[in-house]
């Protein structure tokens, strides 16, 4: 962590250091529409003839001899005459000022750059409020699809860990499987504590049934959820903030047509087959929402799969 935020602290001190001023932007600017105008690789001093180095008299010299050259009254009806008689004025009054020509050499020896930095982009492009608000919305919907894809590879990796370790805990080393199932306790990590005989146990530990290479997690009724890599969600566009905001707004809309159903409907089966997760995270764990009374027994197994990696999935004994 104070790597990343060393990291930032540089890229933003380089940022404010090699910041470019409204000077340099007006430069890029004449760059960019000389070469348009004249043939790209055209700069200041190829366009009047003179070389780099050329003192201020040689550099009037040549630009009362372009002027002349391109004078709109000499070339009426030559299209964006007009234009390039004011840049040839605009090039010569910065090559004409010494602070102007050093800024000017400088980019004529080491190049143009690519990134100009954001204030020449938003000077030019002043991006709309709607522009900006698709661009945030878009780029905080990413930033939570890429912490799904983290986190649902974080849960992967703990729910193999915990696989692994329940069956090093039920057939040894060597994995060697005897006998039918098997009841184990899996550490989950965290510090130590005192389990139920007075034992001083090394990190929070949950139960689980090893049967063979299926490993399940028993809850207070008895009921046994297999734990396997399906019980990791996956990353999903549908459950970002965005998509999610709209989707509410959508069932917000159509609640009142629907209500009606709803009343005559039976609750507890509207509770049984909700969907996961009314309120998405940015991270790879749901847990059901919705759960009718009689299942409430059932909501003290969560913590401890969540803990395991994922969500439970129940099994018939």
């Amino acid at each position: 962590m104070r790597f990343v935020l060393a990291c930032v602290f540089i890229a933003t001190l380089a940022a404010a250091v090699l910041a470019y001023r409204k000077e340099d932007h007006e430069i890029f600017d004449l760059v960019s529409d000389l070469e348009a105008s004249e043939g790209k690789g055209t700069t200041f001093y190829s366009w009047l003839e003179v070389p780099p180095t050329a003192p201020l008299a040689q550099i009037n010299k040549a630009y009362r001899k372009k002027s002349i050259e391109l004078h709109p009254d000499k070339n009426p009806s030559v299209r964006g005459i007009h234009e390039r008689f004011a840049r040839l004025g605009v090039i010569v009054n910065i090559l004409r000022n010494p602070e102007g020509r050093e800024r000017y050499d400088f980019f004529y020896k080491n190049g143009v750059p690519k990134w100009r930095g954001t204030g020449y982009y938003y000077t030019r492009f002043r991006p709309g409020l709607g522009t900006v608000l698709i661009f945030l919305t878009l780029l905080t919907t990413g930033l939570q699809y890429l912490v799904q894809k983290m986190n649902y590879s974080r849960d992967l990796n703990r729910i193999r860990q915990t696989i692994h370790d329940a069956k090093l805990a039920a057939w040894g080393p060597k994995m060697v499987q005897s006998g039918g199932k098997r009841k184990v306790k899996v550490n989950l990590g965290g510090g130590p504590r005192i389990d139920e005989y007075g034992r001083t146990v090394p990190g929070k530990v949950i139960d689980m049934i090893v049967d063979g290479d299926t490993v399940y997690i028993p809850d207070s009724t008895g009921e046994l959820h297999e734990l396997n890599e399906e019980t990791a969600t996956p990353p999903a566009l549908a459950r970002t903030w965005f998509l999610t905001f709209l989707r509410g707004v959508f069932q917000l809309a159509t609640k009142g047509k629907n209500e009606p159903a709803q009343i005559e409907g039976n609750g507890d089966e509207q509770g049984e087959n909700s969907d996961y997760g009314s309120n998405p995270t940015a991270g790879g764990t749901a847990v059901p929402s919705g759960m009718s009374e009689g299942r409430a027994p059932k909501q003290v197994m969560r913590a401890a799969t969540v803990r395991a990696g994922g969500r439970r999935k129940a099994v018939k004994k």
